[in-house]
């Protein structure tokens, strides 16, 4: 019996006082059985909880004082390391595997720290009420609570030995490091240098110039080529486009051609290069040998019998150490490479929360916003990866620093997706990503819905709405019917416009009961 229960029973009044009657003495004393084991457990209850609770307090602060240093050294090396043309590939996996210890650090300690922050605003906002059994069942659930609390702080202690360790290791690599030439001036802020350039890709890039760039001295006459694979919008096309505009592979080569995947179908292989689009061209004297790279970017699938026609037209009509690239998201292409694929996936979970708060929060410190902080840590977790989405949102509430404002934004997102996923059983973006319609809605205007029906790029010489879609979604717009929105203008190569076609509807509200026709006092249907 609940220990709310029992201290009702034994304050109430019994109901009859009849001396004789031993049964109810009997039930009585088993009632204050019952009132001395709750109380016994309660007790034990809260031994425990405090007992968890200073053991987590006295040791969780150091922890996090120590992480929180570590973090620091581990951020130094790999933001020069990002400014540096590394070539060798053992120092770039142990940067990647620095990189990505860094990443899961950065979003354990922010996890304790927003935690720690909510679960003290929680009792606060217990406290302050008068009734005694929430006090109970506060007391009761915090055993929990302290559970978790004390599981994070052994993952903060796990998280701050896997990096010291891992920092020792690299000393002799950060001595190396200066001996690379740099790439680019470093900016002051490091949220310009998320927006402005490729993130968490400087190994991949390096492995594609690497490849490109070695050539065989005694070759056979046939083409080099690489597979590049992975989902839609991971970053492919901006991976390609970010080696392609190397100086090393521009001064390497003489013309960089690309042939997209609708080029493909009605193009006669034969005449090959009328189907590619020049990116660039070198003008200049140096002995390059007229070699050609070829980039294919494949949209659908590629069958063996194309392939091997595009390849044949390729060998006749390129000189020798020219390369391919091919890019798809089927695996398929794998078996035409002559090369180890590169195989591209999604940020994790904790990389992308980091690219997601250095674009909320620009040149804010997010540790003086926690609860914006916590809200944006949910909100992350929401974008199921996708780039669009974290600049849309991120820009979003970077411009709008505003508590209620990012509530608002909160709760629409949750209740969007959780109507899409009982209704499709999809997230809305997995739905646009299969060129499925996506029902947004309107933030401000519940009477609308915003239908997404599909998305597409546009280059950067070609005109984009003056709608903007977060503008839609989150504002106050005035649109009706069909019309294009943009969802996001790409500020790195290859300057893609992201474009979406999309629907204003006015949803239908329950009006008011229609009254049915009535003849002689009597309804008719």
């Amino acid at each position: 019996m609940p220990l709310y229960k029992a201290l009702f029973i034994l304050t109430s009044p019994p109901a009859f006082s009849h001396p004789k009657d031993g049964e109810r003495e009997r039930e009585r004393v088993s009632q204050m059985n019952i009132l001395l084991a709750a109380v016994l457990g309660e007790l034990t209850t809260r031994s425990i909880n405090f007992l968890i609770e200073n053991s987590f307090k006295t040791t969780a602060p150091g922890v996090e004082d120590r992480l929180r240093r570590i973090l620091l050294r581990a951020q130094v090396i790999v933001d020069e390391a990002m400014g540096r043309q590394i070539t060798d590939r053992g120092v770039l996996q142990q940067l990647d595997m620095l990189r990505d210890a860094m990443h899961h650090s950065y979003y354990i300690l922010d996890t304790f720290r927003y935690q720690s922050n909510s679960e003290e605003e929680t009792k606060g906002q217990v406290l302050s009420k008068s009734l005694y059994l929430l006090k109970v069942i506060n007391s009761l659930q915090g055993l929990c609570s302290s559970s978790r609390s004390s599981q994070i702080s052994e993952q903060l202690q796990k998280s701050l030995d896997d990096l010291s360790s891992m920092i020792n290791d690299m000393e002799e690599i950060v001595v190396f490091l200066m001996s690379y030439p740099r790439i680019y001036r470093q900016p002051y802020s490091m949220h310009l240098l998320v927006e402005n350039c490729m993130f968490g890709r400087q190994m991949e890039t390096e492995l594609v110039i690497s490849f490109l760039l070695h050539t065989q001295p005694h070759a056979p006459k046939e083409l080099e080529v690489l597979p590049i694979v992975g989902p839609g919008k991971v970053g492919k096309t901006t991976l390609v486009a970010h080696v392609c505009e190397d100086a090393r592979v521009r001064d390497h080569f003489s013309e960089i051609l690309f042939l997209h995947g609708h080029d493909l179908t009605g193009v006669d292989l034969a005449a090959l290069k009328e189907g590619y689009v020049t990116e660039h061209r070198n003008h200049g004297s140096n002995s390059n040998g007229r070699r050609l790279l070829i980039v294919v970017e494949l949209v659908g699938t590629l069958t063996e019998d194309v392939w091997n026609r595009l390849y044949s037209a390729s060998i006749q009509h390129v000189p020798s150490g020219s390369k391919i690239i091919v890019t798809s998201r089927s695996d398929e292409i794998i078996k035409f490479g002559t090369t180890r694929p590169l195989s591209l996936k999604y940020l994790s979970h904790e990389a992308f929360w980091y690219f997601f708060k250095m674009l909320t929060f620009g040149s804010m410190d997010p540790e003086m916003h926690p609860r914006l902080a916590r809200m944006a840590m949910e909100i992350a977790g929401m974008m199921n990866g996708c780039f669009i989405g974290a600049h849309v949102v991120g820009c979003l509430l970077r411009g709008n620093i505003d508590f209620h404002f990012w509530c608002k934004v909160l709760a629409f997102l949750r209740g969007n997706i959780k109507k899409h996923v009982s209704k499709f059983g999809l997230h809305p973006l997995d739905l646009i990503n299969e060129k499925k319609p996506a029902h947004l809605g309107r933030m401000f205007i519940p009477s609308e819905d915003f239908v997404v029906h599909h998305e597409y790029q546009r280059s950067s010489q070609e005109d984009v709405p003056k709608i903007r879609m977060q503008d839609v979604i989150y504002g106050g717009v005035k649109a009706h019917g069909k019309f294009e929105a943009l969802a996001w203008r790409s500020q790195i190569p290859p300057y893609h416009s992201y474009v979406t076609v999309c629907e204003i509807r006015r949803l239908k509200t329950a009006g008011t009961k229609r009254k049915r026709p009535m003849k002689n006092g009597v309804t008719l249907y």
